[in-house]
């Protein structure tokens, strides 16, 4: 790297400490020592071990489950590097918890993201670095700098390698209405057509097929979604694609939240795999032969390489 002045450092909360570790190791530095604990009464207490005044600091921590405590680890290691006199504090949040409370869906309805955005931006953070927020317009509610980086090309580039010379076999295939972009975006990046199921949600976390959107008949499908939760829509869609002829069904997805019966309903599922990347860790008793995790630490690495070296990320973005 082309060291500047300031020095970089990287620290790590609880909820990524694998992700840190391996970014750290991308870009040859050590991890920076920190101590993240809790106090009997259930208060975080945050103790910074060495020196960060002057320096450059980068704290990887996703808000995902258990999200407050994590998001609370996140606002009190940044306070306690303000404090310290850091010179710049980049959050960086693979997951972005409270992402899909973007919006008043219903009368007095809260809008979680933007005070979480509001907590985050106060406690301290110059810059926000995260990929694939659940609504993108989430970027407006930060009045710092956020960039938002894409699992895309991450997923697509492995899916690419598979297919090798039988893309024809192959059509990307949009779980919802909402997904649309994102998986024509997909279906550009590794060159097969697309098609969308539509769906209909009579209440959170349930939802029901009503069409499919194109033929998929004897293709082999790719759903492309940004999250996964109690998998409710995948594992839906996966069954409605099959009765329409599809040959075998394969989902992508950014986040694995996986929250609920989510690990129970992918292995009784029809989806041959489930392929996600590490934003949020897998904990042991999640770990099943359907599922397989993607590194997203050379995709941060870089970033935050940029980022230092005030050298533009957008083109990352291609």
């Amino acid at each position: 790297m082309n060291f500047h002045g300031k020095d970089i450092k990287i620290f790590a909360g609880n909820a990524n400490p694998d992700v840190a570790r391996q970014i750290s190791d991308c870009l040859g530095l050590p991890m920076g020592k920190s101590v993240v604990t809790t106090f009997s009464n259930g208060e975080i207490s945050v103790s910074l071990q060495e020196s960060v005044r002057g320096s450059d600091c980068f704290i990887v921590q996703s808000t995902c489950s258990p999200v407050n405590d994590n998001l609370m680890e996140l606002l009190i290691m940044m306070d306690a590097m303000k404090r310290a006199s850091a010179a710049r504090i980049t959050a960086v949040i693979p997951h972005f918890g409270y992402a899909r409370q973007d919006r008043k869906a219903k009368a007095r309805d809260p809008i979680s993201a933007k005070l979480c955005a509001d907590l985050i931006t106060t406690a301290g953070a110059d810059r926000v670095l995260t990929m694939d927020l659940h609504a993108p317009q989430i970027q407006g509610f930060f009045n710092i700098p956020v960039d938002h980086l894409r699992g895309a090309p991450i997923l697509a580039s492995f899916m690419k390698e598979r297919l090798g010379d039988n893309v024809d076999d192959y059509i990307v295939v949009s779980p919802d209405l909402g997904s649309v972009t994102r998986a024509r975006d997909f279906a550009e990046r590794i060159g097969t057509p697309m098609a969308i199921v539509d769906k209909r949600r009579p209440r959170a976390n349930v939802c029901e097929v009503v069409n499919i959107i194109g033929s998929v008949e004897g293709k082999k499908v790719i759903l492309v979604d940004d999250m996964i939760d109690t998998a409710g829509t995948l594992c839906n869609a996966a069954q409605a694609l099959l009765e329409h002829g599809a040959v075998s069904v394969t989902a992508c997805a950014t986040h694995g939240v996986l929250s609920g019966p989510a690990i129970e309903r992918i292995q009784n599922s029809a989806l041959k795999e489930v392929v996600m990347l590490d934003t949020i860790p897998l904990p042991p008793e999640k770990k099943i032969d359907k599922i397989t995790m993607l590194p997203i630490a050379p995709t941060f690495a870089e970033a935050i390489e940029r980022i230092y070296e005030d050298k533009p990320v957008s083109p990352m973005f291609v």
